[in-house]
């Protein structure tokens, strides 16, 4: 049985991202290619890797052993790469970071881009997800560093704050109707939306908030981006349910009623399984995030 790292590599990524075709893309290699790889190493074990479905594969008990050590054998090549990056030009280091809607907007607009500046030789694999999958994913080594949401259960990871998430109403400034700064979601449920794309994580947490209250959201329409919503709803295409700090960008075209419900402020960690067991790379970018 012989697996070379671009194997392992593929295999990983076609494991956390249920797909093949997602996984070998993310590995640079054709669909054909990654699936002759994933063929090849199922020959090599005698065994199948993944169970084909519907809508991706899965791993088998055969691949739950592999991913296990395929994790382990990723870290210490992290783990290396940090260890002689002080003598080696042009080693390369990976984190795997994921976060929440929020965050990510948050990380994207002044953080990640000043520490990737900084470490030219660091790399980052940021992935959205809903905070409960976070809390997963960094359990399982599937993930150096998550950013999630504190009632998706993180007290068995080691935790930092990052900072706290309001997610507000927002309409186009001339739209009527709407009066006062407050508002429920439940007082929302009769408008007209502007929501992110089907599957998005935000906007599935914001519908099945909906579905407990016996409603659900009608969208007239649903696009990829917080600046996408924002812009549509300022134009007066309808309302729309976004975290504070998207709406205060756009503050000259749209105006923003505070939602009241106890969901929709949350606190956001930094989580690890343990931050002293990081990565040197994982912990210089944990340091920049808090």
């Amino acid at each position: 049985m012989r697996f070379d790292l671009t194997d392992l590599r593929l295999f990983l990524l076609v494991a956390e991202r249920g797909s093949i075709t997602h996984g070998g893309e993310l590995a640079g290699l054709a669909l054909a290619s990654a699936s002759a790889r994933i063929k090849g190493m199922e020959e090599s074990l005698g065994a199948p890797l993944f169970e084909r479905r519907r809508r991706g594969v899965v791993p088998t008990a055969a691949g739950q052993a592999l991913l296990h050590h395929a994790r382990a054998v990723q870290n210490q090549i992290e783990a290396m790469a940090g260890d002689l990056g002080a003598y080696a030009t042009g080693l390369r280091a990976r984190v795997r970071l994921m976060a929440n809607t929020a965050a990510t907007s948050e990380l994207l607009r002044d953080m990640l881009p000043a520490f990737l500046v900084a470490h030219p030789s660091i790399d980052i694999d940021l992935d959205e997800r809903p905070s409960h999958e976070i809390a997963e994913a960094v359990a399982s080594g599937a993930a150096d560093l998550g950013i999630a949401a504190t009632w998706a259960g993180l007290s068995h990871l080691e935790q930092k704050p990052f900072f706290i998430d309001r997610l507000v109403a927002i309409a186009a400034r001339d739209r009527p109707g709407l009066k006062g700064h407050t508002a429920s979601l439940g007082d929302l449920l009769g408008e007209a939306f502007v929501g992110l794309s089907a599957g998005h994580p935000l906007q599935e947490h914001i519908t099945r908030q909906a579905a407990r209250l016996g409603g659900h959201p009608h969208f007239r329409i649903r696009v990829p981006g917080l600046d996408s919503v924002c812009r549509l709803v300022a134009r007066g295409a309808g309302i729309a349910v976004v975290p504070e700090s998207a709406a205060r960008r756009s503050a000259r075209t749209l105006r923003s009623l505070r939602l009241t419900d106890d969901w929709a402020t949350r606190q956001l960690n930094l989580c690890a399984r343990r931050f002293d067991e990081l990565t040197p790379q994982a912990k210089l970018l944990a340091a920049a995030l808090v």
